[in-house]
């Protein structure tokens, strides 16, 4: 029998095959090609199940190919990998500027990550409701200009307030399989259940001494719209670590610079201090973000430290 994972709880897996919901259990290991994973079975899975005998549950047997994935390093084992989801077609980031703030950094590791499996990916500001000044307009203003020439999507909402949320994300969303993402707190599971009723999804207050978010989502899950497709919940991420990339590899997963790849004078060129590099050029001629060409370097300075 073939089925989808719907939810992970770490030890048992419900499966949706046809037409039911089925727990399930993993017997033995599954080799994952390379990859050193902490979690070998992931929501959005296609899996092939025996049922037990005389029992309600079933045994995954193997896993089917994957399309794509969300990856990131395990905060738990060094050298060890998590894959968030898997199946996708498109990578929803849930970001906000305060109680807890999210910075261009993490965004921008979390785009690397979706990148290379050319995953298409939104970004979602919620609590707008609770912008004001000078500071927040600059950042939504940052937000909209650094990201959207590049192709992701920047939309504005309030999760708590917005009485058309669903006619504002339906285009974005129906028929497809999403992943949504972000940190703790940024108000994920009050965004599904705006979405999705029936997720009932627990929320929490923002705790006050530390300003960050308190984890409500313990395990991932996915959950279906009614006007068709699914979105797929994942307990908050404190950091976004990418698995390593190789140096001459990275800029590819930089829009902006994959336009330019190859003019620079040397082929093994890492866009950092080497002569007649054209994306340090262009940085400098206002083609390529700063913010973004210093993620770059951070990212690459990052992976330099682990090789």
């Amino acid at each position: 029998m073939k089925g989808r994972v719907i939810k992970s709880t770490g030890s048992w897996y419900t499966v949706l095959s046809e037409g039911r919901y089925i727990q399930t259990r993993l017997k033995g290991k599954f080799k994952q090609g390379n990859l050193k994973l902490t979690n070998p079975i992931a929501v959005g899975d296609w899996v092939e199940i025996e049922m037990e005998p005389g029992q309600e549950t079933a045994i995954i047997r193997s896993i089917l190919p994957r399309e794509n994935y969300v990856i990131r390093k395990s905060t738990r084992k060094q050298h060890f990998s998590h894959i968030i989801a898997s199946n996708l077609d498109q990578a929803i980031l849930v970001v906000t500027m305060k109680n807890p703030r999210t910075s261009l950094g993490f965004i921008d590791r979390f785009l690397v990550s979706t990148e290379s499996f050319r995953l298409p990916a939104i970004l979602i500001v919620n609590k707008v409701d609770l912008l004001a000044g000078e500071d927040a307009a600059e950042w939504l203003q940052d937000l909209h200009e650094i990201y959207e020439p590049l192709g992701y999507p920047v939309l504005e909402v309030s999760a708590l307030n917005d009485s058309d949320l669903s006619d504002k994300m339906s285009a974005l969303l129906q028929g497809k399989s999403s992943l949504i993402s972000g940190h703790s707190g940024v108000g994920k599971s009050t965004l599904l259940n705006r979405l999705v009723p029936d997720a009932r999804q627990d929320t929490q207050e923002i705790s006050g001494y530390s300003s960050k978010g308190v984890h409500t989502t313990t395990f991932a899950e996915m959950f279906f719209l009614n006007e068709g497709g699914d979105l797929i919940d994942t307990p908050g991420i404190k950091e976004f670590g990418i698995l390593e990339v190789e140096e001459t590899e990275l800029s590819h997963y930089f829009p902006e610079m994959r336009a330019y790849l190859g003019e620079c004078k040397y082929n093994n060129c890492k866009h950092t201090h080497e002569p007649g590099c054209v994306i340090v050029q262009k940085v400098e001629e206002g083609y390529i973000h700063p913010y973004r060409y210093q993620s770059y370097l951070n990212i690459l300075n990052e992976e330099d430290s682990h090789r």
